[in-house]
């Protein structure tokens, strides 16, 4: 494998555009993974995206560590740089097949300069240098589409939740208006970065209804909506648990709703049967008040441990309980820990059955979900409410 180490190498620069690898050896590490370089606190690091049954994970690591992860796993990979093109097959017996093709654009100058650079463009869907009204008028982008420096991390935020909204694109209807309800839309970056993504750029016909409980907030962004001409987007004053504006919702959004707020949202989006559901819970403190365990009190003494140990548990349990209700659900990180802990989107998506198979029996794994309630002594809102 010393060739096939050799190789990787040399594509795991600044230069790297994607590694793709599939055919995997080991199904229970993954079924396929794409990496691709990224710059953290100035540094060069690979992202790895990692494909295991219906979840997706991301991780980051440093050249050698990514090296050494990537060893072994897998029988098949092309990847591609500014200049090449390569396709690596590895037989069962061992037997290593590696093809190269100089990429046709390879000797373009600008190609070659933008390769070298560790600060090279990211090839963003709302890009550096193109102005975008709603940005410039939130203050993320200068008239003549430069990103404000202090602003850059909201930049980037925005095009990571466009790529979600991207990936399930075609389970939002085609042939009519797409329904949309944002709940907790605060200052509504995202609401309005998701109204310019899928009616200006994809040309969907679509409703959003925004909703928040501060006054001044849903006023400024009407105002803003208004003199945008974003004639489908409307603010509302209300809250979340007593909401009921429409009766049929395609796809709802809570991003950053508080506690149980967040519960409400998804009890919503569960009973309008909105075919989408994409949430990034915050400052989940019900199950941390409720939590006892006598064998898990070596841990949870520690209050920073158990604050950690209960939004974890919150999500994952909420996650499961939108598999029971027939949702495909995955939870992906939504942008990277250096900028705040609170980057965990729970994405689901509903399904023609009752819930996904997963190789585990309906039973025990229902089984599974409320032994571990019980153990911990907690029962989760959402659980009550569906």
């Amino acid at each position: 494998m010393d060739e096939l180490r050799e190789l990787f190498q040399q594509m795991l620069d600044q230069d790297l555009i994607q590694i793709i690898l599939s055919n995997t050896r080991d199904a229970s590490r993954g079924t396929k993974v794409k990496i691709r370089p990224v710059m953290l606190r100035g540094e060069l690091y690979f992202q790895e995206t990692l494909y295991r049954e219906t979840k997706v994970f991301h991780s980051n690591y440093p050249k050698e560590q990514m090296l050494d992860h990537m060893a072994g796993c897998f029988r098949q990979a092309q990847m591609g740089n500014g200049v090449w093109e390569v396709t690596v097959l590895v037989s069962k017996k061992g037997k290593i097949s590696i093809k190269r093709r100089r990429r046709p654009d390879a000797d373009i100058p600008e190609r070659k300069s933008a390769g070298l650079s560790h600060n090279r463009p990211k090839q963003y869907i709302l890009q550096e240098g193109q102005p975008v009204d709603f940005l410039v008028e939130l203050g993320v982008q200068t008239r003549d589409g430069k990103v404000v420096k202090s602003k850059y991390d909201k930049f980037r935020q925005i095009n990571r939740y466009l790529e979600f909204i991207r990936d399930i694109l075609d389970k939002l209807p085609a042939h009519r208006r797409i329904r949309i309800v944002d709940f907790g839309c605060g200052k509504s970056y995202l609401t309005f970065a998701m109204y310019y993504y899928l009616h200006q750029l994809q040309g969907r016909e679509i409703q959003v209804t925004g909703l928040d409980l501060k006054a001044d907030v849903i006023r400024r962004c009407s105002e803003l909506a208004e003199k945008l001409g974003y004639t489908g987007l409307e603010f509302q004053e209300g809250d979340i648990s007593s909401f009921w504006g429409t009766d049929q919702v395609d796809m709802v959004v809570s991003l950053h709703a508080c506690d149980k707020a967040t519960d409400y949202a998804l009890e919503k989006a569960v009973k309008w049967g909105a075919g989408v559901i994409m949430a990034v819970p915050c400052c989940q403190h019900e199950l941390n008040s409720q939590m006892q365990c006598e064998l898990l009190q070596p841990v949870l003494k520690y209050g920073v441990i158990r604050e950690r140990m209960a939004a974890l548990i919150t999500d994952a349990l909420r996650a499961d309980l939108l598999e029971k209700s027939g949702y495909d659900t995955q939870i992906l990180e939504f942008i990277d820990m250096e900028h705040t802990p609170k980057n965990l989107m729970i994405r689901a998506v509903k399904t023609k059955g009752m819930r996904p198979k997963s190789g585990v029996p309906e039973g025990e794994k229902e089984f599974r979900a409320d032994r571990l309630m019980e153990f911990l002594h907690v029962n989760p809102t959402l659980k009550e409410l569906l």
